[in-house]
C-alpha cells in the first residue's frame, strides 16, 4: 500500500466483515483492510475468485478468511458471520457491499425478479446488521458501512430496481444509525459512483460512456476501486468516531 495514504492504528486487529469481497469494489476493500493489520472475513458467491484473492494477501499480517455465501441466503449468510467471528472475533466493522447493477427495463420487471433485485440489492444489508449487531453493542462501539450508489441520485436508467434498492439503502443507514446509535455503533452511507472496475470495464464502459463521465464529473480523473477503499478505512476507524447517519459520496463531484 502506498506510502501517499493514511494509516489508520485503530483498524490494527480490528475484526471487519465484508460482503460481495472476491472483485471490484469489495476486493480492494478487503485488501486495504488487511494492509491496515484488520482481521478481515468476507463472503461472496464467486469462490474461485475469492479463494485466489485470500491466497494472495497471505503475506498480511492477518490471513484473510474467505467464506463462499450467496447473501441472499440469509441463514447462509448468517452462519458465514458466525464462523468470522469465531475465527477473527467479534465483528467490530461491517461492510454491506454485495449487490448486482444488472441491466434491465422497467416493462420487464415480474414479481419474482423485484424479489430476487431486492434480495440481492437490499435485505441484506439489513440482517447483516441485525447479527453483528450485538457484537457491536457488547464492545460499545462499532461501524457498519452500507454501500449504495449515486445511480439513482443522477437518475441513470437501464436499471431501475437496482436504483430503487440503492435509494432505499440511505432510509436504512438513517434508522439503523438511530436504533444502533445509544449503543455507540456508528451507521454510514458509503456512496461510490461510476467506479473503472474490470465487470464494468468489460460490459458498460466505452467511447459513449467515457464522454459522459468527461461531461458530469468535476474531476477529469476516472474514479478506482482504491479510492472507494479509502473512505472506507476511515469511516470504519476510531479518526471517523462522530460520523453516523451520513452519505460519504465518492463520485469525483458527479451528483
Amino acid at each position: 500500500m502506498s506510502a501517499r495514504f493514511a494509516n489508520y492504528p485503530s483498524l490494527a486487529g480490528r475484526s471487519v466483515f465484508i460482503s460481495g469481497g472476491a472483485n471490484g469494489i469489495g476486493a480492494s476493500l478487503v485488501e486495504h483492510f488487511a494492509r491496515q493489520h484488520a482481521r478481515v472475513s468476507f463472503v461472496d458467491a464467486d469462490r474461485v475468485s475469492g479463494e485466489a484473492l485470500a491466497a494472495r494477501l497471505t503475506d498480511a499480517a492477518h490471513a484473510p478468511l474467505f467464506l463462499p455465501c450467496d447473501v441472499t441466503d440469509i441463514d447462509a449468510l448468517t452462519c458465514a458471520i458466525e464462523k468470522a467471528r469465531e475465527v477473527q472475533g467479534p465483528i467490530a466493522v461491517l461492510i454491506n457491499n454485495a449487490a448486482n447493477d444488472e441491466r434491465h427495463a422497467a416493462e420487464t420487471v415480474s414479481p419474482d425478479y423485484w424479489e430476487q433485485a431486492m434480495a440481492v440489492n437490499l435485505r441484506h444489508h439489513f440482517f447483516a446488521a441485525q447479527a453483528v449487531f450485538p457484537d457491536m453493542r457488547a464492545a460499545g462501539t462499532g461501524s457498519i458501512i452500507n454501500v449504495g450508489s449515486n445511480g439513482w441520485i443522477i437518475k441513470a436508467p437501464g436499471y431501475p430496481l437496482y436504483a430503487t434498492a440503492k435509494a432505499a439503502i440511505h432510509g436504512l443507514t438513517r434508522s439503523l444509525a438511530r436504533e444502533f446509535g445509544p449503543a455507540g455503533v456508528r451507521v454510514n452511507s458509503l456512496v461510490p459512483g461510476w467506479v473503472m472496475t474490470e465487470k464494468q470495464l468489460r460490459l458498460w464502459v466505452g467511447p459513449e460512456a467515457d464522454a459522459e463521465i468527461e461531461r458530469n464529473q468535476c474531476l477529469r480523473r476516472r474514479l478506482q476501486t482504491a479510492d472507494v477503499a479509502r473512505m472506507a478505512l476511515f469511516l470504519a476507524a476510531d479518526d471517523s468516531a462522530m460520523c453516523s447517519a451520513q452519505d460519504f459520496v465518492v463520485d469525483g463531484g458527479w451528483s
